[in-house]
């Protein structure tokens, strides 16, 4: 695992990227504020210049910035945007909350950026499988549990190393709107917990194993 600086006043500092509503961003910026999360949001960058979660960030002070996936000739274009963003703010933790674009990770940031996603990986995961759709698919196979998973970025879609679940069971009454509340219920828990676990350095990564210490 490739660790950031160990100054301990920038190692705390993450970047989150949102596409859309910013409900992830929302509840890590509240946990900040009940001191149950460790970690400084140092700049929040949006794939969408509309996205209403750069409202939470302009609400707290917090930077924040649009890289338009459109006005990038390519994915390597977009990424080295956004990366270039995270290390003029000195960001050491990258953290996803609802970013729906390809990134493509450089090698000064493998196992530095971290995803949540709305199932149990690897199952209902990859290209195509975000917000209700993935809800909708589990109810639709049958499924009689479901639940989160945060995991570290690598460049397939929900692919790389496990860090931690969460399970949430499915109701016999479940549409993907209840499934999807009660799924988000268990993020908000999960990923600052996740977050402090990072800025803590507690976690080691060995091949695709995800060791706590």
């Amino acid at each position: 695992m490739n660790l950031p600086t160990n100054d301990l006043v920038s190692r705390n500092r993450i970047g989150v990227l949102i596409s859309g509503s910013g409900t992830t961003l929302k509840n890590l910026l509240f946990r900040k504020s009940q001191g149950e999360l460790a970690a400084d949001v140092a700049i929040v960058i949006s794939s969408n210049a509309q996205a209403l979660g750069l409202n939470y960030a302009s609400d707290a002070g917090i930077a924040h910035n649009t890289v338009d996936w459109n006005e990038c000739k390519d994915a390597n274009d977009f990424s080295r945007r956004i990366f270039q963003l995270l290390e003029a703010h000195n960001v050491q933790w990258v953290v996803m909350g609802g970013f729906l674009k390809k990134l493509l990770i450089p090698s000064a940031f493998e196992n530095r950026v971290v995803n949540i996603h709305p199932s149990l990986i690897p199952s209902f995961s990859g290209h195509g499988y975000y917000g209700k759709r993935v809800h909708q698919a589990v109810l639709d196979f049958g499924c009689r549990v479901s639940g989160c998973t945060v995991h570290f970025v690598d460049n397939e879609f929900d692919h790389g190393p496990i860090i931690a679940q969460h399970c949430v069971d499915v109701l016999d009454d479940d549409t993907a709107e209840t499934l999807a509340a009660r799924v988000f219920e268990a993020e908000c828990n999960l990923y600052p917990s996740v977050v402090n676990q990072l800025v803590s350095r507690r976690l080691h990564v060995v091949g695709r194993q995800v060791r706590f210490s």
